[in-house]
């Protein structure tokens, strides 16, 4: 019998493995189990609820009307039906806030919770069921019992509507895709440089003025020149204060609290030209065009007691509009030099016994906490906030990498995890070639899904003080509906899966199947959306002087060709099947292939330079940037060259020079030596102002070979550069190679202050 029982089981297994697959949600659930039948909607349903709860009547409604959407059925309440979607409140203390319970059977929908938001995200997974269209199609879904609750209190999409104005129906989508997915937080940017977006009754001139530039879309946002006296300024937009109440009410409908963020005391150039007087030169402007600073104000004067009264003056304009706990204020990039020449911040420093600029902002920060605190709200900042001291109750919002929100939750702080690797999505997701424009870096897909926003370093107690993570959008390249669409999905729903989803219940191959659905989705409702990364992950890694590199795809039944010839794949050339051993310097190229055809608008090259440095142990002086880490300690002995992508094989270094040790393992004959370094102006990188080349046998005492001197102009807007020297051949085993910061060149946004240096290898031959 037991052996009858096992053959049965086998043969029914593929297909409850069907039936399983057929239940879609997105984020999973922490616990689904699919039952035999379903439950149809028809003309034969109602729903039934307490008709004393308001908040249950508002929730039928949500239902109802997005059933009216997709069908015929106009579902009514409370009528003793053959069939009934029951909603129902109660106490239960296992799925705690925004969790839920549903049960499906062929006769009956019960969702329980204990509020209004857990019975929203029952329907949600509900409407993931079902058509997204109108149609003919049966209205069924699978029998089923579920335990749903979050794992994050915060799950958030950023959106910057200040680069480029995005009107109330965008913003209203926008929302709609976080609701789909059980997002909670839209975090609204609201102000910065190129942009003022919210009416403010009391200061007209922020949007008669600051709301509006000249129109240069047809330019690059960073050569984009300054507006000039009588040219007209047509481009923007600004939301009035009643489009802002509309909005917080239908975000309020589908559980999204909305943040909004007033930057300051920097990225405020909008308001400056607005109102001149807050500026520390209090001279007149234009509003900014892009990303050209070039004599222009853009921080408020810390030292005129002015702007603290205009700023409580918008700050509680600001919370009269929007009911939500935190209150953004920026805090980020703030340009301190003008700080530093204004006699009324020095003054203030001297009369607050400030020692420096950064304690000045944290006076700023905290004063303006203080008035925050005072109307019944808290304070979150980005992580620029901790310099010169963190005000005493502030959340910190970490964006430049994780090390922010790190320090601020051993200090206590409750932090919301949003590192631009990988949460910045106006990154490229794929290509980058094919794909539209974006400002650089590589956000893929499954490095959003892989994301842990507790970082190791953090102690079970420390972690309590992680909310949650959330993704940012900003939109110096986005220009229409379509294009944001495109650049956040899918990367929003692998963040819903992160944020809402126990760590262990995530799964990459199950998340790409159910996302197959998504995809349908999208194509019927005309959304934009991305298909995928096609281009291959290549992943070098060199031990014991060899080096090995590993092909990925992450592409749902994708394989990867590759060839060793520098040609392009075909289905024809080597299928990638084990990790293949470099022996030679070799231009590798690699493609996926779905289906039977290659994929992606390009194959995935990768230059490797044999050396014999390679796979030896690198030993820092000064620490690489932790937001610069590439492929880890061995970067620069990987053999792995790197290209102008910024975020892929470079290490970055900051405020202290490179220098780096290699230990050879055994003394050998060499006679030149190159460190590859690249410039970006725009990011702030250029090459060093020396590089230093020394050898030593015993690791103690070295002899300078050669001190080379940046050749290239500071000014270029990209450049390549290896620093080489050759030498008569000499035994050496340990090499130490020193490179000098440059500093910014007059004219840069950055003049004089230090630049960073980004090195990919040391080759040594």
């Amino acid at each position: 019998m037991k052996k009858q029982l096992l053959i049965l089981l086998i043969l029914l297994c593929p297909f409850l493995l069907v039936a399983r697959q057929n239940v879609s949600i997105i984020p999973q659930p922490v616990s689904l189990e699919v039952h035999s039948g379903s439950f149809i909607i028809d003309e034969n349903t109602s729903i039934q609820f307490n008709a004393t709860q308001d908040e249950l009547k508002e929730a039928a409604d949500f239902f109802a009307a997005a059933v009216r959407t997709i069908s015929a059925y106009d579902l009514p309440y409370q009528l003793k039906k053959a069939k009934t979607i029951e909603l129902k409140l109660e106490e239960i203390e296992s799925i705690g806030k925004e969790g839920y319970l549903l049960d499906v059977t062929p006769q009956n929908i019960r969702l329980r919770a204990n509020d209004k938001a857990g019975i929203i995200y029952g329907m949600q997974s509900l409407l993931q069921l079902l058509p997204v269209i109108r149609t003919n199609a049966v209205l069924e879904i699978p029998c089923l019992s579920v335990t749903d609750y979050p794992r994050f209190q915060w799950r958030g999409m950023h959106l910057d509507v200040s680069r480029h104005f995005f009107g109330p129906e965008v913003v209203k989508e926008y929302i709609d895709l976080m609701a789909s997915y059980k997002l909670n937080t839209f975090h609204w940017h609201l102000v910065d440089d190129q942009g003022w977006r919210i009416e403010i009754k009391k200061y007209p001139k922020l949007t008669d003025v600051g709301a509006w530039r000249v129109d240069q879309n047809h330019l690059e946002w960073s050569d984009r020149p300054q507006a000039k006296p009588g040219e007209e300024p047509t481009y923007g937009g600004y939301y009035t204060q009643e489009q802002i109440k509309e909005i917080i009410d239908y975000a309020a409908e589908r559980n999204i609290t909305i943040v909004p963020e007033i930057e300051m005391p920097g990225h405020v150039a909008s308001a400056i030209a607005s109102y001149p007087e807050l500026s520390c030169t209090q001279k007149t402007q234009l509003p900014l065009t892009g990303g050209d600073y070039s004599n222009m104000s853009s921080n408020y004067c810390a030292g005129n007691e002015e702007v603290y009264h205009f700023l409580e003056d918008v700050l509680s304009e600001v919370i009269d509009l929007f009911p939500s706990t935190y209150i953004h204020i920026g805090g980020d990039e703030v340009n301190k030099g003008p700080w530093k020449e204004c006699e009324r911040c020095q003054a203030r420093m001297k009369e607050e016994k400030l020692k420096d600029e950064n304690e000045l902002q944290s006076y700023f920060i905290t004063r303006m906490e203080k008035f925050i605190i005072s109307k019944g709200r808290k304070m979150i900042g980005w992580d620029e906030i901790l310099e010169g001291g963190l005000a005493p109750e502030a959340t910190v919002m970490s964006w430049r990498g994780e090390a922010g929100g790190i320090e601020a939750a051993k200090m206590k702080h409750d932090v919301v995890m949003t590192p631009g690797n990988p949460c910045y999505f106006d990154h490229y997701q794929a290509g980058p070639e094919g794909e539209p424009v974006a400002i650089g870096g590589f956000n893929t897909l499954k490095k959003v899904y892989a994301y842990e926003p507790i970082p190791e370093e953090l102690t079970a107690e420390e972690a309590h003080f992680a909310l949650g993570a959330q993704a940012n959008v900003w939109t110096e390249y986005i220009t229409t509906a379509e294009h944001l669409e495109y650049m956040v999905l899918p990367r929003m729903v692998a963040l819903a899966e992160v944020v809402w989803t126990p760590k262990e219940n995530k799964d990459w191959d199950s998340f790409n199947v159910r996302l197959q659905n998504q995809f349908r989705a999208y194509e019927q409702k005309g959304l934009h959306y991305c298909p995928g990364n096609y281009t291959v992950n290549i992943k070098p890694k060199s031990e014991n002087g060899k080096l090995k590199v590993e092909l990925s795809t992450e592409i749902l039944n994708g394989e990867v060709y590759y060839t060793l010839d520098g040609s392009e794949p075909t289905l024809q050339s080597e299928k990638y099947t084990t990790p293949i051993e470099i022996n030679s310097s070799v231009v590798l190229k690699a493609s996926t292939v779905l289906y039977g055809k290659v994929k992606g608008y390009k194959p995935a090259e990768q230059n490797f330079v044999m050396h014999q440095a390679i796979g030896r142990a690198v030993e820092y002086t000064n620490p690489v940037s932790p937001y610069y880490q590439a492929d880890g300690p061995n970067t620069l002995t990987d053999g792995v060259r790197g290209t102008e992508a910024v975020g892929k094989f470079w290490h970055g270094f900051s405020d202290k020079s490179l220098i780096a040790t290699i230990d050879l393992g055994e003394t050998k004959t060499i006679q030149s030596i190159a460190l590859g370094c690249l410039q970006k102006y725009r990011d702030w990188i250029f090459l060093p102002e020396s590089v230093t080349f020394e050898v030593s046998t015993d690791g103690k005492s070295f002899a300078e070979i050669e001190s080379l001197k940046n050749p290239v102009d500071i000014n270029a807007p990209v450049a390549l550069h290896d620093f080489k020297t050759e030498f008569a051949a000499q035994k050496v085993r340990y090499i130490r190679v020193t490179a000098k910061n440059n500093v910014c060149p007059p004219g840069h946004n950055g003049a004089g202050k230090t630049a960073w240096i980004f090195a990919d290898e040391i080759v040594v031959n």
